[in-house]
């Protein structure tokens, strides 16, 4: 199967570098370095700084590379000519808005991606890298575009598929009553990670995903209080350090300057994630689920990063059943909240109702390609020790 990479930039360590990257030499995973059983065939650069590699690893590959986003998709003819499609717009010299937002072009790889598959008369999957878009009207946009042409869509990080120590994965429709995710990093590059993940946990709770009805962000002081305040659960984030992944110490003297995405559900579930600068260093989780609190480290792992790996096994699988490994509405819903989230801090930190947010959808029963230790082993992480497994 023939598949064409749309990225922003080429570069070490940019995404593209560790997506396209390993469906050109192999999966690193704790069961050994796994070969693709799919081909990139074409490769659009949207642009290329000064320590870019993407041309070279395209010449050292025999990819060829086109100077627009339709060439790519058709091999340099008329019609479409691959089978599916990787677009990353992520990395790159790309502006911020006033709130905050990198303003990377996802919208318009998608609107290319499918205006070719339109014209062509044919869809293949497509997968787009970490959230739709840095706003909702153009993830929905995308979303609703995918569905009106039929086109398998599969979107977001590597995040959800991290090793988690202890194994933790709630049973479809467990009684979650209240839940906290730890992050760290840029508000909105990171804070996004935070919340996929706290996402990929909790839609799995009693009856289903139903929506997101308000959001808020605060910032400073006011995150203490709003714990003091029970607007998110102190004993769950004492827990969650407790797993580890932090800095010792409190994280009221660890970080300067937190941030906390408050977040209400419409069947009235709860949950925040705490963005805490300088004391998280992995995202940890920890839910009260039937009066008991669970707790699990979420860890990416360095060079040659695995995690990648196991996101790059789940988009091949899609590439060769045509079947998304796991629902594009969770990218969608945590998009969204992540726009009405920047949105709240724009605004001077407000609550917000978002009604606009009522994306319903089931979590899936079957598990996406991922990790089984609770660590990173063999190929998983260099140097490589076949002995670690």
């Amino acid at each position: 199967m023939k598949i064409a990479a749309i990225v922003t930039e080429y570069r070490v360590p940019a995404h593209a570098d560790v997506i396209v990257g390993k469906f050109i030499k192999g999966f690193p995973t704790d069961e050994g370095l796994l070969p693709p059983k799919v081909e990139i065939a074409s490769l659009y650069l949207d642009q290329i700084p000064s320590n870019d590699i993407g041309v070279k690893v395209a010449s050292e590959s025999n990819i060829r590379i086109y100077h627009s986003i339709p060439k790519a998709l058709c091999l340099g003819g008329d019609k479409l000519a691959v089978d599916g499609v990787l677009s990353i717009g992520e990395h790159g010299d790309y502006a911020f808005n006033e709130k905050g937002q990198h303003m990377y072009p996802r919208r318009f790889f998608f609107e290319q991606i499918s205006g070719v598959m339109a014209t062509s008369g044919r869809t293949v999957p497509v997968f787009s890298d970490k959230h739709l878009s840095y706003n909702w009207t153009d993830a929905k946009w995308m979303y609703d575009r995918a569905r009106e042409l039929n086109i398998p869509f599969m979107a977001g990080s590597s995040v959800p598929l991290f090793w988690r120590d202890p194994w933790l994965e709630h049973e479809i429709d467990a009684p979650i009553q209240e839940a906290v995710m730890l992050s760290y990093g840029g508000i909105e590059s990171y804070g996004y990670h935070g919340f996929e993940a706290l996402q990929a946990m909790v839609e799995r709770r009693r009856g289903g995903e139903k929506g997101i009805a308000a959001v808020q962000c605060v910032e400073g002081e006011a995150v203490w209080k709003a714990g003091d305040e029970g607007l998110w659960s102190r004993e769950l984030a004492a827990a969650a350090v407790e797993e580890g992944g932090t800095e010792d110490g409190s994280m009221e003297e660890k970080c300067e300057n937190p941030a906390a995405f408050l977040i209400e559900y419409n069947d009235g579930f709860k949950a925040a994630v705490l963005q805490l600068n300088g004391f998280a260093r992995e995202w940890v989780y920890a839910a009260r689920v039937n009066g008991q609190i669970q707790t699990t480290e979420l860890t990416r792992w360095g060079d040659p990063h695995p995690s990648f790996s196991y996101l790059g096994l789940n988009i091949q699988e899609m590439f060769l059943t045509g079947e998304p490994q796991y629902p594009v509405e969770r990218t969608l819903l945590v998009t969204g909240g992540l726009d009405a989230l920047m949105d709240s801090r724009y605004r001077g930190h407000v609550r917000l109702e978002t009604p606009h947010l009522d994306v319903k959808y089931q979590a899936p029963e079957k598990p996406p390609i991922r990790p089984t230790a609770p660590r990173a082993c063999g190929a998983s992480i260099v140097p490589f020790d076949p002995q670690l497994c």
